[in-house]
């Protein structure tokens, strides 16, 4: 009974509540931003993170602070940046992993529902490439020796779990070929070795081949994509060699934690793709061998679902686990 006394108050504050609420995100941003990256610095996500994160910072009148959280497969920082106030003065950078870890660890530490997306930055097929001597100049050729040595042959990857052991698998089941798996402590290791004839293939990220391939030491047999590379265009596409589902792209996106209010993603999501518009930017990703995307919420949302079903299928499929 002593409670009813403080229902006019209570309704007061919810009614209240409303426009205080409004106008603080409308004040939005008040103070300094923080962009967690999920991986060590150096690599296409800690670059894009970077610039776009000083542009985004010019548009919003705030300094954004740049911290790389690294460890378990990106889940560290998958955790720091998802588990965070939801509030958009921390944002996550979103990869791959975002789509896959979910299927590939049973306790990463968070799961689907907690992002909420905000912008795909850019994206970049993987490609197929193998030592130079292997005696195959075409992803069928490649697949008929494949077939003739049944378990004979290999495939590396940066370790399991990772988007190129991920990758070599959709291949296998694509192709109907029995390549063993040969996992490295990450994609330096992998690489010298298949430069040296360790390994036969491996499927990664455009950038990290293309030196190789352009000096002649990797063959790229395909790029994983349903059209030519600009890079490489003289390199089939996935659906030309033959493998239309073959198609893998990777992708670097941003995003908050679920919950945050939608007039604040949407002005994180309007000053990140004016940022990706300017020609620092375009320059930066195409260094990058990047494609520029500037979607919005709703487009990158619908990315990740997408993602998030298709590997956890192949993951399934391939029985695959992460380290």
């Amino acid at each position: 009974m002593k409670l009813s006394r403080f229902a006019p108050l209570l309704a007061l504050a919810a009614a209240l509540s409303v426009p205080v609420a409004a106008h603080a995100q409308g004040d939005f941003p008040r103070t300094g931003l923080k962009v967690i990256v999920p991986f060590a610095p150096g690599g296409a996500p800690d670059i894009v993170a970077r610039l776009l994160s000083k542009k985004v910072g010019e548009n919003l009148g705030r300094e954004i602070v740049v911290e790389n959280r690294v460890g378990a497969g990106g889940n560290i920082g998958f955790v720091a940046g998802l588990k965070a106030p939801p509030d958009g003065y921390t944002i996550l950078i979103c990869t791959f992993g975002c789509a896959t870890n979910p299927a590939l660890f049973e306790k990463p530490g968070w799961q689907p529902s907690d992002i909420a997306p905000v912008m795909l930055a850019g994206l970049v097929p993987n490609v197929l490439v193998i030592h130079a001597g292997v005696k195959a100049r075409t992803t069928a050729e490649f697949i008929a020796l494949a077939k003739s040595q049944p378990g004979k042959m290999n495939y590396g990857s940066g370790g399991n779990g990772t988007n190129t052991h991920v990758g070599g698998e959709l291949f296998k089941s694509q192709a109907g070929v029995d390549l063993v798996h040969v996992p490295y402590k990450g994609a330096g290791a992998v690489l010298q070795d298949l430069m040296a004839g360790q390994v036969q293939a491996l499927v990664t990220s455009l950038p990290t081949a293309l030196p190789h391939i352009r000096s002649g030491r990797l063959r790229a047999l395909m790029v994983t994509a349903d059209k030519r590379s600009s890079l490489l265009p003289d390199v089939p596409s996935a659906k030309e060699a033959g493998l239309p589902n073959m198609v893998m792209t990777f992708w670097i996106g941003f995003a908050a934690p679920a919950g945050t209010p939608q007039p604040i993603v949407d002005k994180l999501n309007g000053a990140m793709v004016a940022a990706l518009k300017t020609p620092e930017a375009k320059k930066l990703l195409a260094e990058q061998a990047l494609e520029p995307v500037g979607n919005t919420p709703a487009q990158a949302a619908k990315l990740v679902e997408d993602e998030m079903q298709r590997w956890a299928g192949v993951v399934k499929a391939a029985n695959i686990k992460a380290d």
